[in-house]
Order: structure tokens, then sequence, then C-alpha cells
């Protein structure tokens, strides 16, 4: 009995000791700067973590994402609801006006014009009655020669350019008047043929041609009638019938709803639409006329006082707030 009471006293002894040795432990951990549990937490309290500091960035300048987000569904827009054209390439220009000027008898028309059409695009240039917007065009193609300033098409500068390499220039590029300016002695199978007669074709392949493009503008029936006989309309879809004929690789459309009742008006600016898609034809369109811009426009340029100023969407410049852009909106 007494060995068994002295080794239970020896093991209780031993217990003691190792608590006490514990506790020793502990203190020279404190001493050497170990941190707690508690005090860690406290810590932490006080700096939060990284990634927390990060999340906070995030939520106080929310304007990166947005941006990033603006800019994908600007690339999206040329296939929305509001812009249904095909999609242009961005990264080739065919057109650009650069320092453009045009005066008659000292009278500036153009002061400086600056202007770009991407290739694929459907181009508008939105102004009043008498602001330049013909005349622009016509020194474009120097039908009217500019006073200064400088226009390259297709990568050519025609400023310049002898009249036989502009003639060249000029086969690439169709004009639709604002008349349409059909001849009126010939029929509308001889206005088409017209444009044809210097490209060595067999009367076959100038049948196919004529008969292609008239179906495309939907009056193949009236290929044997006279201009006389056609409506403004259907002497329009004509016009451009004939302008199509060569396949150019840009359009020039001079107020082509002009003079027209809203039913067929919309009708000519749809068809545009339509050309541009089948045709990957490139595009200024002359107008006043805001419906038309809205259905045909990718983009667009307004021009006042002899110069393109405010330039964007439809919808972009419908909620501009330059006085005179405002103005012209809420006036049509």
């Amino acid at each position: 009995m007494r060995t068994s009471g002295a080794k239970t006293s020896q093991q209780k002894q031993k217990k003691e000791t190792a608590n006490a040795n514990t506790r020793v432990t502990e203190k020279d951990h404190l001493k050497k700067g170990k941190q707690q549990p508690k005090k860690e937490g406290k810590i932490m309290a006080n700096h939060p973590p990284k990634r927390k500091k990060e999340d906070a960035i995030v939520k106080d300048h929310p304007t990166e994402k947005k941006e990033t987000s603006n800019e994908d569904n600007e690339s999206k827009k040329f296939l929305s609801r509001e812009n249904p054209k095909g999609a242009s390439d961005r990264t080739e220009i065919v057109v650009e006006l650069s320092h453009l000027k045009k005066s008659f008898e000292g009278r500036y028309v153009l002061k400086d014009i600056n202007l770009h059409v991407f290739k694929g695009e459907n181009m508008v240039v939105l102004g009043k009655s008498g602001e330049g917007k013909s005349v622009m065009i016509k020194c474009m193609m120097r039908l009217l020669e500019p006073d200064s300033g400088t226009v390259v098409i297709l990568g050519e500068n025609v400023i310049n350019m002898d009249e036989e390499h502009l003639n060249e220039v000029r086969k690439r590029v169709g004009f639709l008047f604002q008349s349409a300016a059909l001849y009126d002695s010939m029929t509308v199978r001889e206005n088409l043929e017209f444009p044809l007669r210097d490209l060595k074709k067999t009367q076959q392949e100038v049948d196919r041609l004529v008969e292609e493009v008239l179906d495309s503008v939907g009056l193949l029936d009236a290929i044997e009638k006279m201009p006389s006989e056609l409506s403004g309309g259907m002497r329009k879809r004509i016009g451009l019938a004939r302008t199509l004929i060569l396949e150019p690789e840009i359009i020039l459309y001079d107020e082509p709803t002009a003079g027209l009742d809203p039913v067929t008006a919309k009708e000519i600016c749809e068809l545009i639409v339509t050309v541009q898609k089948k045709y990957k034809a490139s595009a200024i369109i002359i107008t006043h006329d805001l419906e038309c811009a809205r259905i045909c426009a990718n983009r667009m340029v307004v021009l006042k006082d002899g110069e393109c100023t405010n330039e964007g969407t439809f919808e972009e410049l419908e909620k501009s707030n330059n006085q005179f852009v405002k103005a012209f909106f809420n006036h049509n």
C-alpha cells in the first residue's frame, strides 16, 4: 500500500511540473513577440485584408467597368434595331475630305469641310437647305472645282488629277441625282444600258445586268416604259438601278427623298439600306429629312455655316445639347 501511494504521489508531482513548464513556455513566447489569437484579431481589425481594400476601390470607381460595357454596346449598335444596316469596316477609310473650301463670287459656301467615311458605311450629311450639302458632293467628284483642300477617294487624291484618271475613279462611284436624271427619249431599258456602252459586253450579258438591277429595285415590269410614264418614286428607283448597274464601291445620294410622299420616301430609304447590305457599298446620303437619316444612317454629321460640326449616330445627335442640333431635331 505504501508503494502504491508513493507512485501516485510521483505521478501527481510530474503532472504539476509539466503544467508549470507549459506556463513558462507561454510567457517566453509572449516575451519574444509571438501573437496570440486574440491579439491577432485586434490587429486585423485595424488593418483590413488587401483583397477587401481592392473590392472597396472597385465599388468607389464603377466607371471603368461601365466604359468597357459602353464600348461593347457601341460595337453592337450597327446590328441593333435602331441601326439594322450591316456593320461597316471601321479600319478602312474610303472617302476623306480635308479642309475643303468652295466659294461663289467671294461668298464661302464651304468654309472648312473635314469628313471621312468608312468602308461599308452609310454616312448621312444632315443640314438645312442652302447649307452647301450638294455643293460638297459635287466638289468631291470635281463636278465643281473646289477652291482648296484635299479629296481622297478609294486611296487616291482626286484634286489636280488629270481627266482620264479622274474618269476611272468616277466609274467606281455612283451618283443618284435629286431628279434621277433619266433620258426622257429613252425607255427604262435603254437608260440602264447606256452606262454599259463602253464595257464590251455581249447583249446577253447586258440584258442580264439590266434585269438584275431592275429586280433589285422592284421594277422589273417597268423595263419597256418611258420616263414620262413613271411616278416620282419610280423614277428614283430607276435612277438608283442605273447607278447600281456599274456595281460602284461608293454611292452618293443627293436628297433621295426630295419631292416624295412619306410612304414612297420610306420605301426609298429602306431600299438604300437593302442596297448597302446586298452590294456592300459605302454611301454618303445628303438630306434634311430626319426620317431618312434615322432609317439609313450608321453615322451622321451636321453641316452648319460651311463646316461639319456634330458627329455621331442618330440617337446620339438626338440627345445632343448643342442648341443648333436640338433646334433642328425639334423643328422637324
